[in-house]
């Protein structure tokens, strides 16, 4: 790995194949779907943590950004009307205060260095999201997945459920759905490998506590 350059960088590419990113971004079409009802379509979205962008490039947002400490990602990857931000994620000085509707986090605070790291993002985030803006994370629920958890080099913290909910609400978050177990871990794993499927699958929960091993929380910001 050239020096200066993130890890990160040469891991994803390894990681999956242009064929499985492919896949994954026709399976993200209905999951885009289940997670617009809580998308503000005529507000502004930040994508934290976007990797290839199968969100950003996907939901219906009047306007969309996208933050990746890899800026080839970000590069390669995010649609032209899709404003790129390279960054870490831990601050967002490039944001002011209450100008975001909706922020979504997939797969991203187990890449972060620390615990305070984490909890600094999410009070920026709590800085940048209008009252009554919503947080919404889909996150590896370590309850659920510690077997296999630690097979990918990139994953530094765990999290349940309960742990990122606490530290939601200490940030001053208003939790208003948990999702325990959502989507399976990975999309190596047995996750339905089609589009209809997956619309099949998020339409019924009961598959969810038999597949699920990362959860869904959204929370909001309050508005007083």
């Amino acid at each position: 790995m050239p020096m200066g350059r993130p890890i990160e960088t040469d891991i994803y590419r390894l990681r999956f194949s242009p064929e499985e990113l492919r896949a994954q971004r026709e399976l993200w079409q209905p999951i885009c779907r289940f997670l617009q009802n809580y998308v503000a379509c005529d507000g502004v979205t930040l994508d934290l943590g976007a990797g290839p962008c199968h969100f950003i490039n996907q939901i219906e947002s009047r306007r969309k950004l996208a933050l990746d400490l890899n800026e080839e990602n970000l590069a390669r990857y995010a649609a032209p009307e899709v404003e790129k931000i390279v960054a870490d994620g831990t601050g967002l000085p490039q944001l002011a205060d209450a100008s975001v509707d909706t922020i979504f986090a997939s797969n991203v605070y187990e890449h972060f260095r620390s615990r305070e790291d984490v909890a600094h993002s999410l009070s920026e985030a709590l800085r940048v999201l209008r009252p009554g803006g919503r947080m919404i994370i889909l996150q590896p629920n370590f309850a659920y997945c510690a077997k296999h958890y630690f097979d990918f080099f990139d994953h530094r913290l765990i999290f349940t459920d309960r742990s990122m909910a606490e530290i939601l609400e200490i940030s001053r978050f208003a939790i208003e759905w948990i999702v325990p177990k959502f989507l399976p871990f990975t999309t190596k794993s047995r996750i339905p490998q089609s589009p209809w499927l997956v619309a099949l699958y998020l339409k019924t929960p009961l598959m969810w506590r038999i597949l699920g091993a990362q959860m869904l929380i959204i929370a909001r910001k309050p508005t007083a």
